[in-house]
């Protein structure tokens, strides 16, 4: 520190900076904290939230360069300062307007970095808000960048490149284009979610409309059709035999199965509880009407859905095994298990009548 040649005007800042420094911990320890607050309110998610005061030897370095430029302490805006890194780029919006709504923005001093258009522009497109709160005589910067941009920024840094004079021009070169591919792919990863949250609203309206043979059977289409209690009424149905409670428990594990079982759409699944719910009854009556059973898995309807569709086509002791497999993971009892069933339904009406 004593080793730089500080004018006395930039000595009083710097002194300045000291005697004021527990103004800035406070900020460092309250505005990164409203901030991850609103996003926990709004649903936004961001890679990471960093702040930092810049350091008295960092300060003493840029008062050295620049201090013929700052009047006092009061006029250098990056003293303290925040840096939201998000996954996407249509999020940097979002979060500005987090920002705008929490703080004061010095609109005049700030910097949307993203309108450059240079080649080698795209690590250093933040957005850069000149930001103060009520009863606080010091403005602070917030950046906000995405992930990628993040990173090229950091590498950037490391290698020198900004310089145009450490690294070769080849290597320029190549970096350039490296900084082209990571801005695209920026740009393709906002579009892929914005297409399948495009893709997720139209399900769930297909799903809502009943046009269940046009959704494929997937992990979100499957989500919004056990919304709608498919199998519900099989449950109900089933708990009646004992004036059993029914017991909700996740059915997502039946996704695999019902893919298991060739079911393509949701019309697939729809079809199967349509044409095998008597069936299902039986085998359920038979499995509990012998034993004092008050509560019941919500799985019972789909399980024996299932089981009578498989026995049903024929396949018999292995296609309950592999029932089984899917849905509870390999294991040897479930062949015996697997047995116990085929034998409890072989003598079943469902069995004997016409497909």
């Amino acid at each position: 520190m004593n080793e730089l040649k500080l004018a006395p005007h930039s000595e009083a800042i710097l002194q300045e900076y000291r005697d004021q420094r527990p103004v800035f911990e406070k900020l460092q320890a309250t505005v990164p904290e409203q901030i991850r607050t609103v996003f926990a309110e709004t649903g936004i998610v961001v890679a990471s939230i960093e702040s930092r005061i810049k350091s008295e030897e960092s300060l003493a370095g840029k008062l050295e360069l620049k201090g013929t430029k700052y009047a006092t302490l009061k006029d250098i805006t990056d003293i303290f300062g925040v840096r939201i890194i998000t996954f996407y780029v249509d999020d940097v919006d979002k979060v500005a307007s987090v920002v705008d709504r929490l703080f004061d923005v010095d609109w005049e001093n700030s910097v949307d970095k993203r309108k450059l258009h240079e080649i080698d522009s795209f690590g250093y497109l933040s957005l850069h808000y000149i930001c103060s709160v009520p009863d606080c005589p010091y403005r602070f910067e917030i950046q906000m960048r995405t992930i990628l941009q993040h990173a090229w920024a950091n590498m950037n840094h490391d290698t020198g490149y900004k310089s145009g004079v450490e690294v070769p021009r080849d290597y320029l070169r190549d970096m350039n284009r490296l900084a082209g591919m990571l801005e695209l792919i920026d740009e393709q990863f906002s579009r892929i979610r914005t297409d399948i949250n495009n893709y997720r609203r139209n399900v769930q309206s297909l799903v809502a409309s009943g046009r269940l043979e046009e959704v494929p059977l997937d992990g979100d289409s499957y989500r919004s059709y056990l919304k709608l209690g498919p199998f519900d009424k099989l449950n109900r149905r089933i708990a009646s035999v004992n004036q059993a409670e029914i017991q909700d428990v996740t059915l997502m594990p039946y996704l695999a199965l019902f893919k298991a079982l060739g079911c393509k759409t949701l019309g697939d699944v729809d079809q199967l509880v349509r044409n095998y719910s008597d069936a299902a009854y039986q085998i359920a009556c038979y499995q509990i009407s012998v034993t004092d059973l008050d509560i019941l898995s919500s799985s019972v309807g789909p399980q024996n859905l299932c089981i009578a569709y498989i026995l049903k086509q024929g396949s018999g002791r292995a296609g309950v095994r592999l029932m089984l497999d899917t849905l509870n993971g390999p294991s040897e009892s479930n062949d015996m298990m697997a047995e116990y069933i085929v034998e409890q339904a072989k003598d079943l009406s469902f069995m004997h009548s016409k497909s």
